[in-house]
């Protein structure tokens, strides 16, 4: 992995940990009336990379996973994490609103600073976990089955456990 992807990694998480923290935030303090299963629809997010890294994969076999994320642009590969993790933490808000909701302006204060300091933390072990060379040389072979499966079933997860496969459903009958 180069610097500047990891720059971008780790820009991106930061941007979607913080758009996920600032949502709830504002949800708890006013905006309580976003219903759950609207939440849920960031789980297209995770199905359409998912499939669109699928299709790549069938058209270009050898070319690497961020490479193809990023189109060569570190902002897009921003942009990517970014949505992963919007779409990956959509269904923490309904978790973050009522825990939010339940602290004074200190609290607050400390909670945010302990989300930065623990995405640091996870960010920086998810890099050091991808600098093994066993772990990564199984991450490489297996890549192009594994990252589809994981974004589509994490985008199913979401629609699930937020309610809004069930919501859609009865929307149609």
């Amino acid at each position: 992995m180069k610097k500047g992807q990891l720059k971008s990694i780790v820009i991106g998480q930061y941007l979607g940990t913080a758009i996920l923290v600032g949502a709830s935030l504002l949800a708890a303090y006013g905006l309580t009336f976003v219903p759950g299963h609207w939440v849920g629809l960031l789980g297209l997010i995770p199905i359409y990379l998912g499939l669109r890294v699928w299709k790549k994969e069938k058209e270009e076999n050898e070319e690497d996973l961020l490479s193809r994320l990023s189109s060569g642009k570190p902002e897009r590969l921003s942009i990517t994490i970014t949505a992963i993790t919007l779409a990956a933490g959509g269904d923490n808000i309904g978790v973050y609103i009522p825990y939010f909701s339940t602290l004074n302006l200190s609290e607050t204060i400390v909670m945010l600073v302990v989300f930065a300091i623990m995405t640091a933390v996870l960010c920086y072990l998810s890099y050091r976990l991808a600098s093994v060379k066993s772990i990564s040389k199984t991450i490489e072979k297996w890549e192009r089955w594994i990252v589809p499966i994981v974004f589509i079933g994490l985008g199913i997860l979401i629609l699930v456990e937020n309610g809004t496969l069930r919501f859609l459903w009865s929307l149609m009958n």
